[in-house]
C-alpha cells in the first residue's frame, strides 16, 4: 500500500483511525503540526487520532524508469536537457552583471574626472580670492566700469582689478617687506664675509676627469628638448623644464622620477625650486607661472596658477628669503610676488624700454634683480625701489641667461656672441669668451654655490675655474653635448660641483662627474 500523501511505499506506515487513510509517518507529523486537520478528508486530525502500522522489513519496488535501459537513456537525457538550461540561465546572468559592472566602472571614471575638474577649479577660485583679499578697494568709477561690463555679458573677473588707463592695480611693495629684504641682505653680507671654500667642493683635479655618469629620458620623444633645470641641493633632486609643456622632479641618488608636473598648455621656459616648504615655480610660454606645492608621498598639486603677464614667461627666481619671487616676461615686464598668497605686489615696466624680458636672476644677497633682454642689454634693478640703476651693452642677440657669483662681485651673461663677465663694483666688462661661430648662441651660464667654476653651455659644455678681474679664468673642462643636436641649452652644478646636470634639445637629462672608483680615490 502508498502513502496518501507522497504515493510511494512508506517507511514507517500510519493509519488515521478516523479516515482509515494510509500515511508515511513523518509527513502526517509535519502537516499535523502546521495544519491540524487530514490532508484529504479535511478533518481535524491530531497525533492521538495516528496509529502505527506493524510490516515486515519493506524492499522498495524500482521506478519504471529505472528498470530498462530505453528508461534510463529517457532520465539521463532529461538531466542533461536541465543542466544545459541551468547552464544557459548562468550564462545569461553572467553577462548581466558584466554589463552591469561595465557600466558602474564608466559612471567611477567618469565622476573622478568631474572631481578633478571642480577641484582645479576651486584652486583658482581660492587663488583669486586670496588676490582679491589683498588688493586695495577700487575707486567708484572702477566700481561703474565694472557694472557696466557685467552688464554686457564680460566677466566681472576681467576687469575687476584694473585701476584708471586700463592698467591692473597692485598693493605695492610695503614698508615692512622692504625692512624684511634690507635685514636679510645684511645678514647674509655679514656670513658672506665670514664664509669660506667648504673642505667638500669637488677639486680641479677632479673636474678634469668628470665624464658622462647617465643618461635620462624625462621627457616625451614626440615633443623633444629640455629647457631649464634647477636642482635643490639639500634632496639632491634635479627637476626640468620641457618643450613637452610638463616639468620633471626627478632623484638623481635613486635614479627614479619622483613627479611629471602636468598643466602648461606650450613650452616650460623655466623652473625653480624653493628651498623651503617644498615649493616648486614653473613659468612657461603660455603665459601663466604656476606654484607647485609639495605633499609627504612625494606629489604637487598646483596651488596657484598665475596669470599677469600677457606674454612668454622667460624667466622665475626666488629671493633668499624664500618668501618672495620674480618672473620675467617678454611682454617688457617683470612682477614681484608674495609666495604664500600668489599676489602680485607689484609690476615694474619702463616706459623708456621696448624689450621683453629673456632672463633674471636675483643677486645672493637679494636687493640687486639682474634681467636680459631681447635686445642684447642686461638691465640692474634696485629691488626695494624698483628702479634701474645699471645698464650693461655689448652683447649681439638676446641675453639668454644671466648668473651671479657667490661673492657678489661678478655677473655672468650669455648671448648670441658667448659669455660676459661683469665687474658689479666697477659696473664694466673686463673680460669676454666668444667660444662658439656666429651661428651657434651660448644658451646658459652657471656658477657653483661656492663662486669657485663657472660652467657654460652651447654646442658643447665648458667649465672654468673663477679667476679675478686681472686673473685669468682657466678652462678646466670642455665636456661634449652627447645629444646629437648640438645644442646643451641648460647646466647646473650639483652640490659641492660634485656632478653637472646638462639638458639638451633631446629628451635625456644627462649627469656628468667622477665614476664611483675615481671619486673613491680622489677623496683618499
Amino acid at each position: 500500500m502508498n502513502c496518501s500523501i507522497s504515493g510511494e511505499v512508506p517507511e514507517e506506515p500510519v493509519v488515521s483511525t478516523k479516515s482509515g487513510l494510509l500515511y508515511e509517518k513523518r509527513l502526517i507529523e509535519r502537516h499535523i503540526s502546521d495544519y491540524g486537520k487530514c490532508p484529504v478528508t479535511g478533518e481535524v486530525l491530531t497525533m492521538d487520532d495516528i496509529v502505527p502500522v506493524k510490516t515486515g522489513k519493506i524492499v522498495k519496488p524500482r521506478s519504471l524508469t529505472a528498470a530498462s535501459i530505453p528508461g534510463m537513456l529517457g532520465m539521463f537525457q532529461n538531466e542533461w536537457d536541465a543542466l544545459m538550461l541551468s547552464n544557459f540561465a548562468l550564462e545569461q546572468q553572467l553577462h548581466t552583471a558584466r554589463q552591469e559592472l561595465s557600466h558602474a566602472l564608466y559612471q567611477h571614471d567618469a565622476a573622478c574626472r568631474v572631481i578633478v575638474r571642480l577641484k582645479k577649479e576651486r584652486d583658482e577660485a581660492r587663488s583669486l580670492l586670496a588676490q582679491a583679499e589683498r588688493q586695495a578697494p577700487l575707486p567708484a568709477s572702477v566700481a561703474t566700469a565694472n557694472v557696466s561690463a557685467l552688464s554686457n555679458g564680460k566677466r566681472a573677473a576681467e576687469s575687476e582689478d584694473m585701476g584708471p588707463g586700463g592698467k591692473r592695480m597692485r598693493p605695492g611693495v610695503s614698508d615692512s617687506i622692504i625692512a624684511e629684504l634690507t635685514e636679510c641682505n645684511a645678514a647674509l653680507s655679514q656670513q658672506r664675509k665670514k664664509r669660506q671654500i667648504p673642505p667638500t667642493l669637488a677639486p680641479i683635479d677632479a673636474l678634469e676627469r668628470y665624464t658622462q655618469l647617465s643618461s635620462h629620458p624625462l621627457h616625451k620623444t614626440n615633443k623633444p628638448g629640455i629647457t631649464s633645470i634647477d636642482i635643490n641641493l639639500s634632496k639632491d633632486i634635479v627637476a626640468t623644464g620641457g618643450v613637452d609643456s610638463s616639468a620633471v622632479l626627478f632623484d638623481r641618488t635613486s635614479g627614479e622620477i619622483l613627479s611629471t608636473l602636468n598643466g602648461h598648455s606650450k613650452k616650460v621656459t623655466s623652473v625653480k625650486f624653493v628651498a623651503q616648504n617644498d615649493v616648486f615655480l614653473s613659468g612657461s610660454a603660455d603665459k601663466t607661472v604656476r606654484i607647485w606645492q609639495g605633499s609627504e608621498d612625494g606629489k604637487y598639486d598646483c596651488r596657484h596658477i598665475l596669470k599677469d603677464h600677457t606674454a612668454e614667461v622667460q624667466a622665475v627666481t626666488v629671493h633668499a628669503t624664500n618668501n618672495y619671487f620674480v618672473t620675467a616676461s617678454l611682454d617688457t615686464t617683470w612682477c614681484f610676488y608674495d609666495l604664500s598668497s600668489g599676489l602680485c605686489l607689484t609690476q615694474v615696466e619702463d616706459p623708456s624700454n621696448s624689450m621683453g624680458y629673456t632672463s633674471a636672476a636675483f643677486h645672493p644677497d637679494g636687493l640687486i634683480l639682474g634681467t636680459g633682454t631681447t635686445g642684447a642689454t642686461v638691465r640692474i634693478w634696485d629691488v626695494k625701489s624698483r628702479g634701474n640703476v645699471a645698464n650693461f651693452d655689448g652683447h649681439t642677440g638676446a641675453v639668454t641667461a644671466i648668473s651671479f657669483s657667490e661673492n657678489g662681485y661678478f655677473l655672468a651673461t650669455a648671448a648670441h656672441d658667448g659669455v660676459k663677465l661683469w665687474d658689479l663694483r666697477k659696473l664694466k666688462n673686463f673680460r669676454s669668451f666668444e667660444l662658439y661661430d656666429q651661428d651657434t648662441p651660448t644658451n646658459s651660464v652657471d656658477f657653483d654655490h661656492s663662486g669657485s667654476y663657472l660652467a657654460i653651455a652651447g654646442s658643447d659644455i665648458r667649465v672654468y675655474q673663477v679667476g679675478s678681474v686681472k686673473a685669468e679664468w682657466n678652462c678646466i673642462k670642455t665636456l661634449p653635448d652627447l645629444s646629437g643636436t648640438g645644442k646643451a641649452t641648460c647646466v647646473k652644478f650639483g652640490t659641492d660641483a660634485k656632478y653637472l646636470a646638462v639638458g639638451s634639445m633631446d629628451r635625456n637629462l644627462r649627469i656628468f662627474g667622477l665614476p664611483e672608483g675615481d671619486d673613491a680615490s680622489t677623496e683618499s
